[in-house]
């Protein structure tokens, strides 16, 4: 490990766990599963703590639903101890993808490839 990615991880939590979180999980926590995403999740041995390791950027948007749930004290079985029932219509989760190339950009937008020509619009000439 190089010099700056050991300061990064002193200081940083936003890319990844700091020493700090990875000493404490090694003494305080049980590992009760991982998502497809690769984010870890673990409680502490009384189980009055749950908390997830994420699997590079620090994003709450990359936490599933089920884990979000299990997170927030809604379920009390971890899900990959007793995963969810899907229904047919459910898609897979996807995370917040504002700010990238797979953003939504409604029609008309500039960062369509193509924007839309209108031809309700007619602009405003000075006479």
């Amino acid at each position: 490990m190089g010099f700056w990615t050991a300061v990064r991880r002193i200081f940083t939590w936003w890319d990844g766990q700091t020493y700090g979180t990875q000493l404490w999980t090694r003494r305080h926590g049980v590992k009760v599963g991982e998502d497809e995403f690769g984010n870890i999740y673990y409680r502490s041995r009384d189980g009055r703590r749950r908390w997830v390791i994420y699997n590079g950027e620090a994003e709450a948007s990359r936490v599933p639903p089920d884990w979000f749930g299990w997170l927030h004290r809604n379920y009390d079985e971890a899900p990959s101890e007793k995963p969810l029932r899907r229904k047919p219509w459910e898609k897979p989760h996807l995370p917040n993808l504002t700010g990238t190339d797979l953003a939504y950009a409604p029609p008309g937008s500039l960062r369509r490839p193509d924007p839309v020509e209108r031809r309700d619009y007619e602009a405003w000439m000075p006479d």
